[in-house]
C-alpha cells in the first residue's frame, strides 16, 4: 500500500504566482505593518556627467556636459515609471486570469532647459506633464483591460510618485 502525495500547482498568470500574490495582499491586509517597506539607493559620481546607483551607468548628452554613453537620468526615470506601471499590468491581469500576449508603455516628456541651466526662473526645471500610452493585447475584453488600466493608475506606487508632489527631505553632509 502507497500513499499517494498530491502536489497543488500554484496558479501562475503571465508568469506571477497568483497564489502567492493573493496570500500576500490577504497579509498585509490582515496585519497592515507587513505592508510597510523602505527603499533606499546610493547613487555616487563616477566623474564628468555620469553617476552610479546598483550596477547602472547614467550619462548625459554632450549638449550637457556628458559623454553620452549611457542613458541620462530622466531616461531612468521614466524607464523606473514604465516598468513599475507595468509590473502593475502583468500583476493586476494575473489576478484577473487575463494571460498577455504583449505590453508595451511609451511615455514622453518636454523639459525646457532654460529652466534647468537657470536661464529663466519662470521656467520649469523639470516636467510640466508626462504623456504615456499603454499598448496590451491578451484575452482580456476591453472592458477588463479598461479596468486593470484604473486600477494600475490607482496603485502603481511610481505613478503615484510622479502625478503628485512628493516632500523631499534634503540634508547635506559636507566630508
Amino acid at each position: 500500500m502507497s500513499a499517494q502525495t498530491k502536489t497543488v500547482q500554484p496558479t501562475v498568470v503571465n508568469g506571477i504566482n497568483v497564489d502567492d500574490l493573493l496570500a500576500l495582499i490577504e497579509g498585509v491586509r490582515r496585519d497592515p505593518a507587513k505592508g510597510k517597506t523602505n527603499w533606499h539607493v546610493t547613487t555616487t559620481w563616477q566623474g564628468q556627467a555620469r553617476s552610479r546607483a546598483f550596477s547602472i551607468d547614467i550619462d548625459e548628452p554632450g549638449e550637457l556636459g556628458g559623454s553620452n554613453r549611457f542613458a541620462n537620468p530622466q531616461d531612468h526615470l521614466i524607464a523606473a515609471l514604465n516598468a513599475c506601471m507595468t509590473v502593475g499590468y502583468v500583476a493586476q491581469c494575473a489576478v484577473r486570469g487575463i494571460t498577455l500576449e504583449s505590453l508595451a508603455i511609451e511615455t514622453d516628456g518636454e523639459i525646457d532647459l532654460r529652466g534647468f541651466l537657470g536661464i529663466d526662473p519662470a521656467v520649469a526645471q523639470g516636467y510640466e506633464d508626462l504623456s504615456y500610452t499603454v499598448h496590451i493585447k491578451g484575452d482580456g475584453t476591453k472592458e477588463q483591460f479598461a479596468e486593470v488600466h484604473n486600477a494600475v493608475m490607482a496603485t502603481s506606487p511610481n505613478f503615484y510618485n510622479l502625478s503628485r508632489a512628493v516632500v523631499l527631505k534634503p540634508a547635506l553632509v559636507i566630508d
